[in-house]
């Protein structure tokens, strides 16, 4: 057997010192003239192939080797093209060399620079191709032209690492730069450029360690795994990989999502985005149900496969929030890992073991011994407090707010209470609550970004948001009124076996439909009444619809997942599912095992025992 053929690879930081005559080397075709060809040695030098030595016919972007026959004087290369039979062994040469930092494109306005980078985006544009780099310092474009709506250098592929040379510009009151050569990089030289990257990016994501905004022990112990979230959250937008954050359509879940929205959007804004950027990056979608329906998923991944293709951007993180942490969301969560979707979840309703591993992340406060009264709310605040910390001056009353609206009994609710009531009593909490689960009713299942805002106070409008809480609180208040007045002669009464009182209602036939409340809150509003005309006893009530029963409950210690579960087991064809908290939820069957279902039901709540 004969030896290798050696071909040299020039790696983007040598120069024309660095090449040695008499070698072969791996070239990249740029373009022809009458008397011969361009090739790029590396990203920036630039040699030619005469026409006499032109062996075969090429096209640009094409590979050849070939060998160094000259260096002149000044500084022209002459090269001859060869062709190699029989194996060859690539061989990189890396030459140390101080690239240009993304972070310092703003200083070189109007000069050529070198820069290396991942490739995070390339999307195609009537004109140019707009590639999104990202190095250890941040994110910039480059813009590339061939032709009006060709793909410029179309062998680099999204998450390439790639060395480029160009002219940095101003653009619409953006950087960019001109791309004059582009080329992938590989080997060692590659993974050198990677793993600096990564490095940096690591540290640059890492949050900072901060104390919460009230005393916790619950809180504290959640701190490792918030962290781990917030870096997630954090090397996603460093890296440009969008985000789409899901979440229960209440005053909780809404509470959650907002102050990790407004964490995100400051985050992306600071790195340099606009608000074209924003749209592509982020998403904020409320969920009908608690948990990841396949409808949520496959709307998620018919948007991101889309982008994908047209904008050329990665796929998304899925961030769950205020739901995600039972069996429920599992088929989502298995379509998700189809594509390879990283999925975090931060939520506070009892979680299934099973579900963690689908997870790369899952802050739940009963895998620290707390319980649903450390809201999703709290753990909101606090985790957009880890990714971007100066956002607590705008977020500061979420966690009160949610406390209120999810009617938490923790020792929490009192401490963040009391951490805004200069600015915020109780009753404004409350009031902003409601005025969050009016409105989301209307908004059906968009996100309504700009009112929410207005309602939650963040855009600091105080007039407006005064008189539009007071406004949706005095109609929610009218229509709950209107609901009770209804629907309470229906509800009927009994006494279990463990004592307990049992309220029913058939929420179908005996409430208003498809107004606010819900059939949810309907059943809240009319327990809560029976809880205080019944102060001391233990009452459950049960808002009873043609497939679902809503479970509210007060001193009987249930387990509605557990009686999902059994159920489903034990009722077959019944098509049992649901969930919730402990105490508070709902559970769904077909509509001919009704009676069934809601009798035996009835007889599993009236064997937890009360306290």
């Amino acid at each position: 057997m004969g030896s290798k053929k050696i071909v040299y690879r020039l790696g983007s930081g040598c120069e024309l010192e660095d090449i040695v005559v008499g070698n072969i080397y791996e070239v990249r075709v740029q373009g022809f003239a009458k008397f011969g060809s361009f090739v790029y040695l590396n990203n920036h030098i630039k040699g030619l192939i005469h026409v006499s030595n032109v062996k075969t016919d090429h096209k640009e972007g094409e590979i050849l080797y070939v060998n160094v026959r000259n260096i002149r004087d000044n500084g022209n290369i002459d090269l001859e093209e060869i062709s190699i039979e029989g194996d060859i062994e690539i061989k990189t040469v890396s030459c140390k060399k101080s690239g240009t930092r993304l972070s310092d494109l703003k200083n070189k306005v109007g000069r050529n620079v070198t820069v290396e980078a991942e490739i995070a985006q390339i999307k195609q544009t009537s004109g140019p191709t707009i590639f999104t780099l990202v190095d250890e310092t941040g994110t910039e474009s480059a813009a590339a032209f061939i032709e009006a709506g060709k793909r410029s250098y179309p062998e680099i592929e999204l998450g390439d690492i790639v060395s480029l040379s160009g002219e940095v510009m101003m653009r619409n009151g953006q950087l960019q730069i001109e791309v004059s050569h582009m080329m992938a990089l590989f080997g060692e030289e590659k993974e050198d450029v990677k793993k600096r990257i990564e490095k940096a990016l690591d540290e640059r994501a890492r949050p900072e360690d901060i104390p919460f905004m009230i005393e916790s022990e619950v809180l504290e112990n959640l701190k490792p795994e918030m962290q781990k979230v917030a870096y997630l959250i954090r090397k996603a937008i460093f890296t440009n990989q969008p985000i789409i954050l899901r979440h229960h359509a209440d005053a909780d879940g809404i509470v959650a999502a907002v102050s990790v929205e407004k964490a995100i959007i400051s985050l992306i804004r600071e790195e340099g985005g606009d608000m074209d950027t924003e749209s592509h990056l982020f998403k904020r979608a409320p969920s009908k149900a608690p948990f990841y329906e396949i409808e949520d998923i496959t709307r998620d991944l018919d948007f991101a496969l889309k982008d994908n293709v047209k904008f050329g951007q990665k796929l998304p993180m899925i961030l769950m929030m205020d739901n995600g942490s039972t069996e429920e969301d599992e088929p989502s969560y298995r379509m998700a890992k189809v594509y390879g979707l990283s999925i975090v979840v931060v939520d506070h309703h009892h979680p299934d073991e099973s579900t963690d591993a689908y997870l790369d992340a899952h802050v739940n406060p009963y895998h620290v011994g707390g319980d649903f009264g450390v809201t999703a709310g709290m753990l909101g605040a606090e985790l957009a407090r880890m990714i971007y910390p100066a956002v607590e001056e705008h977020i500061r009353h979420f966690p009160a707010v949610a406390a209120v609206g999810d009617r938490s009994e923790a020792p929490e609710r009192e401490r963040y209470l009391a951490l805004v009531a200069d600015s915020y009593t109780e009753d404004d909490c409350k009031d902003i609550a409601l005025a969050l689960d009016y409105e989301q009713f209307w908004l059906r299942f968009n996100d309504g970004r700009e009112i929410v805002k207005d309602i939650l106070n963040i855009k600091d409008n105080y007039t407006i948001h005064k008189n539009l809480v007071s406004l949706l609180v005095k109609e929610a208040n009218l229509a709950i009124k209107e609901q009770m007045d209804t629907s309470l002669p229906h509800v009927k009464d009994s006494v279990l076996e463990n004592g307990s009182h049992l309220f029913t209602i058939d929420v179908e036939i005996f409430a208003h439909r498809f107004t606010f409340p819900p059939p949810g809150k309907t059943s809240g509003e009319i327990h809560d009444l029976l809880c205080r005309k019944n102060e001391g006893k233990p009452v459950v009530t049960l808002g009873i619809g043609p497939d679902f029963v809503v479970i509210r409950s007060r001193g009987v210690l249930m387990n509605i997942p557990q009686m999902v579960r059994e159920l489903r087991e034990e009722i077959k064809g019944g098509g049992v599912n649901g969930g919730g908290h402990l105490v508070v939820g709902s559970i769904k069957f077909v509509e001919g095992m009704r009676n069934i279902v809601v009798e035996r039901l009835i007889k599993k709540i009236g064997e937890f025992p009360v306290e």
